[in-house]
């Protein structure tokens, strides 16, 4: 066994990141490579802790197959704390299988953490909560626990389930004091804020206030017919009617809900589904076949009936209807409406329901990329977008398990 490699690594693992660096800095093997590429990696050099984990993970040979998983997995998490998305998700995997197939069991579950984290970001919440399941968070370390509960939590969140999340919080919080790493604490304070954070606005009746995320499941179990214009769907309990591809028929029930329990005229709705036009023959015509396609989406949980002036919306069971806004309207607030629903979307495809060019959507992409309202993996035709907006993983790097030393047992 290497013992300067051994004293490094017990350095690092007591935070003394720049004593663990002096040991290896001019050591080009294999294993000084990893220890340095994660000590840069904790001193926020990510950009040289990736390229030295990846330089580490090619000299490692055929018999240290663990140590180069372990490196792959470093690897990963970095390209996940920087929002790198397009880093193949199918070498973690593949890393992960190795460590289990070893024994690795800790190193193994940190990888399986990393895979639940990118799904969530990208809006994959059946296959993050499998993966998930999977682990037993009592049989992990303090700092693997904290990143668990705060998966955990960015689901609950995204399927709007505040107790779950603040639950989940809660124990991240204990987990995170017990690890005695002031970085995961700072981690799950940020991600507490969102549940105070207002989320959506009620709209209905002549009242409009702001909600947060209890307030919002509150009022989705209201027994109130919900117009959700933050995901682009209509509910009545739980019975949920999706409209994300159909722009159109949102805007017509959208307006409908507005004025609810008035009726909305013909040329306004004309306006609303169809940008500003003009009520013309040809365009009423177009209204109540889009009004028919409406009906057809909407016949479990309410009607929509014809007016002398035009069409009321009628629930079948709900007492009451509301609108849930976003919290802020702005400029291309319904690209970012159509990305809250947590799915990753190319830009042809919201182009298409959203009703506009690719070249105007591309140009929205940018601008919102540029403020930080929503990010992209993945390149050419491949090339998704998603909005980074809720929690999915602590940004610490620490490799839980022992770190590679010059041979690994195998």
């Amino acid at each position: 066994m290497d013992e300067v490699i051994t004293a490094a690594a017990r350095l690092l693992a007591t935070g003394d990141l720049l004593g663990a660096l002096k040991r290896v800095a001019l050591r080009d093997d294999a294993p000084a490579l990893a220890l340095r590429g994660i000590v840069m990696a904790q001193l926020g050099d990510l950009v040289r802790a990736k390229v030295l984990l990846k330089t580490a993970a090619r000299a490692f040979g055929p018999r240290d197959a663990v140590a180069r998983a372990r490196c792959l997995v470093a690897e990963a998490e970095i390209a996940l704390v920087s929002r790198d998305l397009a880093w193949p998700a199918k070498t973690l995997t593949a890393a992960r299988e190795v460590l289990e197939a070893h024994g690795d069991r800790l190193n193994a579950a940190h990888a399986r953490h990393l895979e639940a984290r990118r799904l969530l970001l990208i809006g994959h919440l059946d296959e993050a909560e499998r993966l998930l399941v999977g682990l037993d968070p009592i049989q992990l370390p303090a700092s693997l626990r904290t990143g668990y509960e705060l998966a955990t939590a960015g689901i609950a969140i995204r399927r709007l389930k505040a107790d779950v999340a603040r639950a989940a919080l809660h124990r991240a919080g204990n987990a995170a004091r017990e690890s005695g790493i002031p970085s995961l604490s700072a981690e799950v304070d940020r991600a507490s804020e969102v549940l105070k954070a207002p989320v959506a606005r009620l709209v209905g009746q002549g009242e409009e206030r702001f909600l947060t995320l209890q307030e919002v499941e509150t009022v989705l179990a209201s027994g109130a017919l919900v117009v959700d214009a933050c995901r682009y769907v209509v509910r009545d309990g739980d019975a949920i009617v999706s409209l994300t591809t159909r722009p159109v028929l949102f805007a017509l029930v959208h307006a409908l809900a507005a004025n609810w329990p008035a009726d909305v005229s013909r040329h306004i709705l004309v306006a609303r589904a169809f940008k500003g036009k003009d009520a013309d023959d040809s365009h009423r015509a177009r209204l109540r076949v889009e009004i028919g396609r409406l009906r057809g989406e909407l016949h479990r949980i309410a009607d929509i009936s014809a007016t002398k002036d035009g069409f009321v919306l009628a629930p079948r069971r709900a007492t009451n209807v509301i609108i849930l806004a976003p919290p802020v309207e702005e400029q291309n607030g319904e690209i970012l409406a159509f990305l809250a629903d947590g799915e990753a979307w190319s830009s042809s495809a919201l182009a298409i329901a959203i009703g506009s060019s690719p070249r105007t959507v591309q140009r929205a992409l940018d601008a919102l990329a540029e403020a930080g309202k929503v990010q992209s993996f993945g390149r050419g035709p491949a090339r998704r977008w998603t909005i980074p907006s809720l929690p999915g993983f602590p940004s610490t790097l620490l490799l839980p398990g022992p770190l590679p030393i010059s041979r690994i047992d195998q």
